[in-house]
């Protein structure tokens, strides 16, 4: 007699990070099946000081953790724009996305905008339509209000296809 294996799903949060609003969406991953479990967005007033909304993220992630209990993270990486400032400040809304889920002692994984529209669409230059139109095949019940919950979905099926070499790259301190 040999034993058997019981694989559980693994639930992973996507976070999509921005100073305005910071996307996340949460899914269930069972080798190849996707289940959504939710989606939203935090939200912080334009009007607060940085580091308010900073604070702001922090407190709406962590009540995400919270409600959903999310066994690994995943965020996007930020690209350069011509603006040094701006991306500056989305540096540290990545980095509070970044510290939330780690703070809870969850693997923390980071994907290329190209690399989660190459998993999602099969194009890494696919828009932001095409995104959602493959969110609607791949996660039925999910029904995003707004781009950055759609994009962290999208974030968090990346995680679900390339996480193990996301282990294998944190086993060897990569």
């Amino acid at each position: 007699m040999t034993a058997v294996s019981i694989r559980r799903p693994i639930r992973i949060l996507g976070i999509d990070p921005g100073l305005r609003r910071t996307g996340w969406g949460v899914v269930d991953s069972d080798g190849n099946r996707l289940v959504y479990v939710a989606c939203g967005s935090v939200e912080p007033r334009d009007t607060l000081p940085l580091a308010e909304r900073l604070l702001a993220i922090h407190d709406g992630l962590a009540k995400v953790l919270a409600a959903h209990a999310p066994a690994e993270a995943a965020v996007e990486q930020t690209f350069v724009n011509k603006d040094g400032a701006a991306t500056l400040k989305l540096g540290q809304a990545r980095g509070v996305a970044m510290l939330v889920p780690a703070m809870h002692g969850l693997l923390v994984a980071e994907y290329a905008p190209n690399l989660v529209k190459k998993t999602v669409v099969g194009a890494g230059h696919a828009d932001k339509t095409q995104i959602q139109m493959m969110l609607k095949i791949l996660l039925p019940k999910a029904d995003p209000k707004s781009a950055d919950a759609a994009d962290a979905l999208a974030i968090a099926i990346t995680h679900a296809h390339h996480r193990g070499a996301a282990q294998r790259l944190k086993a060897v301190g990569a």
